[in-house]
């Protein structure tokens, strides 16, 4: 039996801080400058969102894999730890 991303997304629980510990930089540079977006894929949480004319990040959902990191060709994601005590939070494993 295969399982769904989701369903395994489901088992974690998040204690979400008011502040984000991710952002765009410059959203500009999403819109214009980067074609293929990947942030739109590469993130396995899905937090990214192309909204109207914006990447949206959805940092609650954050699995704080560091994958946006590396993955933004235009080095145009701010990323870091959540503050101490916030984050996720694994359920079995």
């Amino acid at each position: 039996m295969k399982v769904k991303v989701e369903d395994k997304l489901f088992l974690d629980r998040f204690r979400v801080d008011e502040e984000a510990h991710i952002r765009i930089i410059d959203n500009d540079i999403c819109i214009k400058n980067c074609l293929d977006q990947p942030c739109l894929y590469f993130c396995p949480a899905n937090v990214y969102k192309l909204e109207k004319d914006r990447i949206t990040v959805a940092y609650e959902g954050c699995l704080e894999c560091g994958s946006c990191r590396i993955g933004c060709p235009r080095l145009n994601i701010e990323w870091r730890f959540p503050t101490g005590g916030y984050g996720i939070a694994h359920k079995f494993g």
